[in-house]
């Protein structure tokens, strides 16, 4: 990495800001049952106002108007802001670490789509088709042309990933008579596992593993919690053991 691609940096944060605008505006009308496409502008929730430009700029609007709506003064969810740093700290990341490349573009895809992804789960303990699908239909072609993996690896990486949390589901199921993992999760390692190659599979679901159970403890502090058969959605700590591998080894 020489010292030039430190200057892409910055603009590629920000475009992360501003994709993680609207990636936060997705996963908020998906939860709230709204449509996506209309109406076309942000609104207030609670007064139904249309929102203006300057109430739409990325993290600083946010932090100007104390987390509060400008017009009747409602708060404003935090997640949409944590769409919106994740993002942005996704994209910059990756401007160091690959530059302007094909690399850039399609992770910088893949991790929209998780972060999106893995937000709509931890609300909803859904993993949705509309983000799922495509990401498992655009990441093995990408992987093979765009990355130069050739067509095995990507083929092999999807399969045995989504293969090894079907096997786990299916084996929950029989013994626990309860679903233990969502068909989402095995959509969402179609992508992961064209991606990230077998090869990093086995540390891929250890950290994934790890940060799940540590969330486990916030869980289990919920006033819903039920004991040990509390559910901890598994599809963020997936999506999360993937951007780190990706960062760390591409």
């Amino acid at each position: 990495m020489t010292g030039g691609d430190w200057l892409l940096v910055l603009p590629a944060a920000i475009l992360g800001l501003a994709l993680g605008s609207f990636a936060g505006c997705v996963a908020h009308r998906w939860l709230a049952e709204v449509s996506i496409l209309s109406p076309a502008r942000s609104f207030c929730d609670s007064c139904g106002r249309t929102l203006t430009w300057g109430e739409n700029i990325p993290v600083l609007s946010y932090l100007l108007q104390n987390g509060r709506c400008r017009g009747c003064g409602a708060p404003i969810g935090v997640r949409n802001l944590l769409i919106e740093l994740a993002c942005g700290l996704w994209f910059g990341i990756l401007a160091w670490r690959f530059g302007p490349s094909w690399a850039f573009a399609v992770y910088g895809a893949f991790g929209w789509a998780c972060i999106t992804a893995a937000f709509i789960d931890l609300d909803s303990f859904l993993l949705p088709d509309f983000l799922t699908l495509p990401a498992a239909a655009l990441a093995y072609p990408a992987a093979a042309w765009l990355l130069g993996r050739g067509w095995l690896e990507p083929l092999i990486g999807a399969l045995a990933g989504a293969a090894f949390l079907w096997i786990l589901r299916f084996a929950h199921m029989r013994l626990r008579k309860v679903e233990g993992l969502g068909l989402g999760d095995v959509k969402l390692m179609l992508s992961i596992g064209a991606l990230t190659g077998p090869l990093a599979l086995p540390l891929l679901f250890i950290l994934a593993g790890v940060t799940a159970l540590a969330a486990g403890v916030f869980y289990l502090r919920r006033p819903d919690a039920d004991g040990l058969r509390t559910a901890v959605p598994f599809g963020p700590f997936l999506a999360l053991a993937a951007l780190i591998l990706i960062a760390w080894k591409g």
